[in-house]
């Protein structure tokens, strides 16, 4: 089964999600908040001058496009993100606050601003223990440089924006490593309703063919031993293993028939094929639009079963289905149903119980023709 790491950053969730790879224009959902940066910007536009300025503006702008380049980034390389080394994760926060640094002369105080982005892409890159400390760091920072530089004034709002940021990107973290363990899960469930299916099936296999191939095999050597002392013995051996082995297929056959679906469309074709392989003119419809999905599979049931019956004991010479949205009737100009017989067969009990288990109704009787009627109606 599939293991999740317990903090995984968003390098490590790209990995974990494998081929999956974001929206290509999801990037933009974090260039929105490039709109805070505007506030240094404005600073140097208002307060400096010269190369002050430029080197300023310079080192915002290259800022902002080394924040914006790492969700590029990630978006680009998908699988391959989780494979950057914790040293080159660092580094590139690293020329983060080298820019953040280079804006101070230009930006005054506002500079601080950049240490959010920084706090913000540290909690997304780096595992949490690091993350932490990196945002403390700057934190502290902060705090700090509002305390100790001259003409700077601790208002407490660079370093709750720091906090607050880190925050909202530490939910995310947790959100995304609830989406990844949810999905696991659920993969993980899926795999074992597949495995214990799996398993039921042999086992059912097993119990349908292990004892009647033992049998089969003690009586095909009993029947091997006495075809020379005993010809007549031996040919009743050999008919009760082909019996037997007649039995078994049967079985098989109605364990395998738990697997597939029918499609009442589908039922209709082989119907006609089969029709027409007996002799038998068919009319049958050419759609079942009409028919709601929830009574299809029933329907396809009757269809098999009525044109079974119809090309083994009615010795008609045609054969309709009529399809409703609730009703379903196969006819036929044969026999009629043998008096006493009523709805015994085999085929028809089974029937009779897969309608009982939706709600419908059987019918068995004359059809209009003298000839056998099988009907199916849903509801009342």
């Amino acid at each position: 089964m599939t293991t999740v790491k317990s903090t995984p950053t968003l390098l490590d969730a790209l990995a974990e999600r494998g081929q999956q790879r974001p929206r290509p224009w999801g990037w933009l959902a974090a260039g929105i908040w490039l709109f805070y940066l505007a506030s240094p910007l404005q600073e140097m536009a208002k307060h400096s001058e010269g190369l002050t300025r430029i080197v300023g503006i310079a080192a915002l702008l290259l800022f902002a496009a080394g924040y914006m380049g790492f969700f590029v980034w990630i978006r680009q390389v998908g699988l391959r993100a989780g494979e950057l080394a914790l040293w080159q994760r660092l580094a590139y926060l690293a020329v983060l606050l080298a820019l953040a640094l280079v804006m101070v002369p230009a930006a005054d105080q506002t500079a601080l601003t950049t240490l959010v982005y920084i706090s913000a892409v540290g909690m997304m890159a780096l595992p949490l223990p690091v993350a932490v400390g990196v945002t403390l760091s700057l934190l502290g920072g902060a705090e700090l440089a509002m305390r100790v530089v001259p003409g700077w004034t601790d208002d407490g709002s660079y370093g709750f924006a720091i906090f607050l940021g880190a925050l909202a990107v530490f939910g995310m973290r947790r959100a995304i490593q609830r989406s990844i363990e949810l999905s696991v899960a659920r993969q993980d469930f899926a795999e074992l309703v597949v495995q214990e299916e799996r398993n039921r099936f042999a086992r059912d296999l097993h119990d349908i063919l292990g004892h009647s191939l033992t049998v089969i095999t003690v009586k095909a050597e009993l029947a091997g031993r006495l075809i020379q002392a005993n010809p007549e013995r031996a040919a009743t051996e050999v008919a009760d293993v082909e019996q037997l082995a007649r039995a078994a297929l049967a079985d098989v056959r109605a364990a395998v028939a738990g697997y597939r679906e029918l499609s009442l469309a589908g039922e209709l074709v082989a119907a006609r094929a089969a029709l027409e392989a007996a002799g038998i003119r068919a009319d049958l419809p050419t759609t079942v639009d009409e028919v709601p999905e929830e009574n299809r599979e029933l329907f396809a049931w009757v269809v098999r079963e009525g044109v079974t019956n119809v090309v083994r004991h009615s010795g008609a010479k045609k054969a309709t289905v009529k399809v409703g949205a609730r009703q379903i009737e196969v006819l036929d100009d044969g026999k009629g149903p043998v008096s006493g017989s009523g709805a015994n067969g085999h085929g028809l009990i089974g029937l009779r119980e897969r309608a009982d288990q939706v709600g419908a109704s059987l019918h068995v009787g004359k059809s209009p023709e003298d000839g056998f009627r099988l009907a199916v109606r849903v509801g009342p």
